[in-house]
């Protein structure tokens, strides 16, 4: 079948490679930033606030994270020899790396830091060569299940945006709430039933509208604008590196972590993508990770991971282009060349991002759910998807579960992502399947 037939199968507007206008691909690409945006600076800021990192040396580790993000998705997207996924990937600092960067920070500081980011990004470029083996250990009972997790991890995030953000005086206040809603149904409005880039801008539109709404309602604070340079140019090791073994220990975990969802999210991609993610195209995915994560390391920034809160745009918006992702990425580097404009996107109200974030993360989690449909819910099945799902929600809702563990354990299953793949993973070996299952899914094959 071709692939413009998949394409209309499944109602993409763009395909993979379809490549649109680039007036188009600026509003769309600009729809992935506002997505992923708030993620990207907020584990720099996290990380020199609780470092004590001066004003001077905090701006410019954000906007080397936001120019590190952008290389790493270009690459990712476009693709780079045998580097890069070639699908609508966006790439970011990734939570799970706040823990050990504060632990080897307050010992080494910044040099440490980026000493083991570079080091540690030499350990998933060498997993990168082995993802057909671990390709073998993702059948559709695992991916679906991941894929799942991406979606109701999120959702709590989300509903905290929705709310004004968590620790904000007025959390959940009838102001914010119903910001958030009214952005929500004009999203869902233009999405169903908008034409042509009404449709597919409607993530955009619906956070513009949102934006212009908190103006007058003072939700919106401009003095981060007036206040960031206009421009700024990242130096190579401007603060120096420190290469060290016990800082990339710490970090291994942490590395061998986004491996394993970087692994999920490029799976839910193809799904919502219509591509078959193979284990090349995946390993090639995660070499991107790796390199994105040492070019993080030279600027100046922390390592580079896929994100899995942009995979919702793809169903969503029925966008797929990889050429949408590039020009997101070539956003990012124009944004961390120039502070003033991270700080407009940085400025958007939690109430905003919430409305479109629910949206956004529950048709993620409705895509797993997808998978799961095509996976015949036999008992062992069922016990495979009710505890991963169980755990992977469990330590997302109370993460005091696994507080008593040993610091290592508590990177690895801190994320409900890599707690459920884990489990899945897991189950999927040990719980074999019966003859019947087995005869019955013999069958299926051949139907097909």
């Amino acid at each position: 079948m071709s692939s413009s037939n998949i394409k209309q199968l499944n109602n993409l507007k763009y395909g993979v490679e379809d490549n649109p206008t680039v007036a188009t691909k600026i509003l769309l690409g600009l729809q992935h930033i506002f997505a992923a945006f708030g993620g990207i600076i907020v584990v720099p800021l996290v990380i020199s606030s609780a470092l004590g990192f001066d004003a001077t040396t905090s701006t410019a580790v954000i906007s080397a994270s936001i120019l590190a993000a952008g290389i790493a998705t270009i690459i990712q997207a476009k693709g780079v020899g045998r580097i890069g996924s070639k699908v609508a990937c966006i790439m970011g600092t990734d939570f799970t790396f706040v823990s050990p960067a504060i632990s080897v920070g307050s010992v080494l500081g910044l040099p440490g830091i980026i000493g083991a980011t570079i080091l540690g990004a030499f350990f998933e470029i060498i997993l990168s060569y082995f993802i057909k083996p671990l390709m073998k250990l993702f059948p559709p009972i695992v991916t679906g299940t991941v894929v799942c997790l991406i979606g109701l991890t999120l959702l709590p995030v989300s509903m905290d945006w929705a709310a004004g953000g968590v620790g904000a005086a007025d959390y959940g206040s009838l102001t914010n709430v119903s910001i958030a809603m009214l952005v929500m149904m004009i999203t869902l409005l233009l999405n169903r039933y908008g034409k042509g880039m009404l449709s597919s801008a409607s993530i955009l539109i619906g956070m513009v509208v949102g934006y212009i709404i908190c103006i007058p309602l003072g939700k919106v604070d401009f003095s981060s604008v007036t206040q960031a340079n206009f421009i700024a140019i990242p130096q190579i090791f401007q603060y120096g590196v420190t290469f060290d073994l016990k800082a990339l220990i710490a970090f291994l975990p942490a590395y061998f972590v986004t491996t394993i969802e970087t692994v999920g999210c490029l799976k839910a991609i193809g799904e919502v993508s219509d591509v078959d993610m193979d284990d090349k195209r995946v390993g090639s995915g995660v070499l991107a990770d790796g390199v994105g994560s040492m070019i993080g390391g030279v600027v100046g920034a922390f390592p580079n991971t896929s994100f899995s809160q942009n995979v919702g745009l793809i169903p969503l918006t029925k966008v797929a282009s990889k050429h949408v992702a590039i020009m997101a990425g070539i956003l990012l580097v124009v944004l961390g060349l120039f502070p003033q404009f991270a700080a407009l996107i940085n400025g958007i109200p939690q109430p905003v991002l919430g409305g479109v974030g629910i949206v956004m993360f529950g048709t993620v989690a409705a895509a797993g759910i997808k998978t799961l449909s095509r996976v015949e819910i036999n008992d062992r099945n069922l016990l495979i998807i009710a505890t991963s799902i169980g755990l992977g929600l469990g330590v997302t809702f109370r993460p005091d579960f696994i507080s008593q563990l040993p610091e290592g354990l508590q990177m690895i299953f801190s994320s409900g992502i890599s707690t459920g793949t884990i489990v899945a993973l897991i189950l999927n070996i040990i719980l074999t399947e019966d003859k019947e299952e087995k005869n019955n899914k013999e069958s299926d094959r051949e139907a097909i």
